[in-house]
C-alpha cells in the first residue's frame, strides 16, 4: 500500500510530497507524473514515480495498487477535466484504492459559479464509483493574487468586478498540509467525508490593496470594475479570452459571497491557524 499522489510536479502536488515525506518514509509515497524528467528530484528522495497521463487512459492501468491512498489533484486544463479525472476515477476503481480524496472547490454542489461546474461533475462521479472518498473542497489561493503583484506594483491598482466581496483564502501551503493530513492520518476517520477548506479570516480586495501599501510604502488602490470593463482588460493583457471570461465570473461569485465561508475545517486538519495574507504578501514580495 501506498500513498499515491497525482499532478505530484505541479505547485500543489510537490508541497504535498512535502508534507507527506515529513512524517512518513519516502518508500511509502508514489508520484504520478507524466514526465519522469520533470520528477528526478523526487526519485531522487526516495519517492516511487508511476508514470501515466490523463490524456492516456491505458497509460493508468498500473498507476494504482490495491489499497492504495490516492490524492487526484485537480488537472489543470480546464475544460478538459471531466474526462481526464474520470480516467483517473476508473483507474482507481480498477485497482482497488482503500482512498480516493479529491481536490474540489469550496462549496461543492452549491458552487454557482462556471470554475466549479467540472468539480461538481467530479465529485458525481466519484460518488457514483462507489469508492471510499475523500473530498477536499479548496477555497482560493492567496497566491492567485500574490502571483500577480508585478502589474499591481507596476499600476499602483488591483483591478477586478469583485465590488466589496470578500475571499476566505489560505496558502497553498495550508491546503497542502490538510491533503497530508487526510492521507495519513486514520482512513476511517476521513472515509466519506467532506471537508469545506478555507482561510481563518475573509478579506476584501480593498484590503488586500491596502495591505500590499502597507508593506511597500506605495500608493496601491482597489479599483472595482464593471465585469465588462474588467474582460477587456484582461484580454488586452494578453490572456485568452475564454479563461479571461472565467476570472471574471469568479469576481462576480466573489460578489455574492461564493468565497468567504470559513467553516474552520483547514485550520482543525491542519492544527494551526491558516496563514495570514499578511504573510502571503511578504513573502511574494520578497520574490518579486
Amino acid at each position: 500500500m501506498s500513498i499515491v499522489v497525482t499532478g505530484a510536479t505541479g505547485q500543489l502536488g510537490r508541497l504535498v510530497i512535502d508534507e507527506l515525506l515529513a512524517s512518513v518514509p519516502a518508500s511509502s509515497v508514489a508520484a504520478v507524473v507524466r514526465d519522469k524528467e520533470k520528477a528526478a528530484d523526487l526519485a531522487e528522495r526516495g519517492v516511487q514515480l508511476r508514470i501515466a497521463d490523463y490524456d492516456r487512459p491505458e497509460t493508468l492501468a498500473d498507476a494504482f495498487e490495491a489499497g492504495d491512498r490516492v490524492l487526484l489533484i485537480s488537472a489543470n486544463e480546464v475544460g478538459r477535466r471531466v474526462p481526464q479525472h474520470t480516467a483517473v476515477i476508473a483507474a482507481a476503481k480498477a485497482a482497488g484504492v482503500a482512498q480516493l480524496a479529491y481536490t474540489g472547490i469550496l462549496g461543492g454542489p452549491e458552487a454557482d459559479f462556471e470554475l466549479a461546474a467540472e468539480h461538481k461533475e467530479t465529485e458525481r462521479l466519484i460518488l457514483a464509483s462507489g469508492l471510499p472518498h475523500t473530498f477536499l473542497r479548496n477555497g482560493w489561493y492567496t497566491e492567485n493574487y500574490t502571483a500577480n503583484l508585478a502589474p499591481v506594483l507596476a499600476h499602483g491598482a488591483v483591478v477586478a468586478n469583485a465590488a466589496e466581496g470578500r475571499i476566505a483564502s489560505a496558502a497553498r501551503a495550508d491546503y497542502a498540509a490538510a491533503a497530508a493530513a487526510v492521507l495519513t492520518g486514520p482512513a476511517e476517520e476521513h472515509a466519506n467525508r467532506v471537508y469545506e477548506l478555507s482561510g481563518d479570516t475573509a478579506w476584501s480586495l480593498a484590503e488586500y490593496a491596502a495591505e500590499i501599501a502597507r508593506q511597500t510604502g506605495r500608493e496601491i488602490a482597489y479599483t472595482n470594475v464593471p465585469a465588462a470593463a474588467h474582460l477587456d482588460i484582461l484580454t488586452g493583457a494578453g490572456l485568452p479570452a475564454p479563461f479571461a471570461a472565467i476570472l471574471v465570473d469568479v469576481d462576480e461569485a466573489i460578489q455574492r459571497g461564493a468565497l468567504a465561508a470559513t467553516s474552520g475545517d483547514l485550520a482543525r486538519l491542519i492544527g494551526r491557524p491558516t496563514t495570514p495574507i499578511a504573510d502571503t504578501i511578504a513573502g511574494a514580495l520578497r520574490s518579486a
